[in-house]
């Protein structure tokens, strides 16, 4: 009897915590659905630990019971501290590095839990093939659990555990600057050396630091670029966001300008607003805050840039996502309208799935995309010029410089590592990135299908 009471305690818990979150963050309530599983999978994984601990003296049980329980325990005083205290005004250290712990806490589970299953799987088909073929010595029984491949799952989810909270504590905040070369033939002469600056998916909401950001800031001013092209996402829940990071972004300088397009964070989606009016506020908030600024905000628009006789057309467009979870936006066409003639155009857009599926097939007369977004998945591994992350079996475009060639015209595409985090507050292997484009006319080109360069300069 007890132990259904307890079954149905935590179902409920379960279902209360699913509910708040997803009244909090309606965004994410895909995610939060394979969330509800994965708890699930916790009681069965914590029925496999308390028979290996059921004969351990009181104290060690207790402990190693509390240890377990510690992330959902974590994430329930969240939750019930949000429903009473609005998640905004949260201190900031609390509200980035509460939530990174409880992730962390969660993906190291994900491994013994892995094990288990695997380890249960092979006792079932031993046991199925027992009963077809009882004389068979070969499907002899096992009586427990593999413990090996149990071992196994909690040495690889403390490794995990370790990793994670080390990109935490280390990884967030080592910039990297890139510096690539763009050969474009067409390119006016008096444009030869234009030198442009990238950032993207900066993410306020992620900083619990405005010196983090300075340091970031003073990179960026050191290139000394011609152009800024910040590529979406400046903000994390709100244009509130922004607010104590105001004086640092001013700092920003470009000679000739410094260009903004939206990302799928910037229209507040993420967020469960108490009215519309209230949400178009902080829309109106937001295009207040780039005025102030000073920045170009291009939504489906576009500027000329004029050097002498010579002009090319920076287009920025609003976020166009391929899956139903983003917004689209983001219109090439309307965004082109009044420059037909002009030769070489830049394009803003802030998804690389808006080049794959629409702009490289769809304005071949775009030059260079630039775009972020994916954050080159905050995890995974680069070295000279090969890169690998787990972000690579999600998207195809997903991080550093793409070419495509098809006879008849030729156009790059850039995704931008990002600034910033979401969620997970670190990076592990893939460093925060700002990204140094200089336009050259001539010199060797690059050619292939759909091929990728990666010619990085780091410090």
């Amino acid at each position: 009897m007890k132990r259904f009471l307890y079954a149905f305690l935590y179902a409920l818990l379960v279902v209360v915590l699913f509910l708040i979150l997803r009244e909090f963050f309606p965004k994410n309530a895909e995610f939060l659905r394979y969330f509800l599983f994965f708890l699930l999978f916790d009681v069965y994984l914590w029925w496999s630990v308390k028979g290996s601990i059921i004969n351990k003296n009181p104290f060690i049980r207790g402990l190693l019971a509390l240890l377990y329980w510690l992330p959902l325990g974590l994430l329930t005083g969240l939750v019930v501290y949000g429903y009473l205290h609005s998640f905004l005004h949260w201190n900031l250290f609390l509200r980035i590095y509460s939530q990174s712990l409880v992730l962390t806490f969660f993906i190291a589970k994900v491994f013994p839990i892995f094990t288990l299953l695997l380890s249960d799987l092979i006792r079932w088909l031993e046991v199925s093939f027992h009963l077809i073929f009882p004389e068979n010595p070969r499907w002899t029984l096992h009586p427990v659990r593999i413990k090996g491949l149990l071992n196994l799952g909690w040495i690889l989810g403390g490794i995990t555990f370790i990793l994670l909270l080390a990109g935490s504590i280390y990884g967030q905040f080592r910039f990297k600057t890139t510096k690539i070369d763009l050969i474009i033939n067409e390119l006016p002469a008096s444009f030869d050396g234009l030198r442009i600056v990238q950032v993207s998916d900066v993410h306020l909401g992620s900083w619990s630091s405005e010196k983090r950001l300075r340091d970031a800031v003073l990179r960026v001013n050191d290139e000394k670029p011609d152009l800024l092209f910040i590529t979406g996402d400046l903000f994390t829940f709100c244009t509130a966001d922004g607010d104590r990071y105001f004086k640092v972004l001013k700092m920003l300088r470009a000679k000739e300008g410094i260009y903004y397009v939206m990302g799928n964070h910037d229209y507040g989606d993420y967020l469960n607003w108490k009215d519309t009016l209230v949400k178009r506020k902080n829309m109106t908030d937001l295009e207040q805050f780039f005025k102030m600024l000073k920045w170009n905000l291009l939504r489906n628009d576009h500027q000329i840039l004029h050097r002498r006789n010579d002009s090319i057309a920076v287009i920025g467009v609003e976020n166009w996502g391929i899956t139903k979870r983003f917004q689209r936006f983001g219109d090439v066409g309307m965004a082109q309208k009044g420059i037909e003639k002009i030769k070489i155009k830049l394009l803003l857009t802030h998804d690389p799935t808006h080049w794959e599926y629409i702009v490289s097939k769809q304005f071949k007369d775009i030059d260079v995309t630039f775009s972020g977004h994916t954050h080159g998945g905050q995890i995974g591994f680069e070295w000279k010029e090969f890169r690998w992350g787990p972000a690579l079996l999600m998207q195809k475009y997903w991080c550093g410089l793409y070419k495509t060639n098809d006879g008849t015209s030729s156009q790059y595409l850039y995704v931008n590592q990002g600034l910033g985090t979401v969620a997970y507050a670190g990076r592990i292997g893939i460093d925060p990135e700002i990204t140094v484009f200089t336009l050259k006319k001539s010199g060797a080109g690059v050619s292939g299908n759909i091929e990728k360069i990666c010619k990085l300069t780091q410090y």
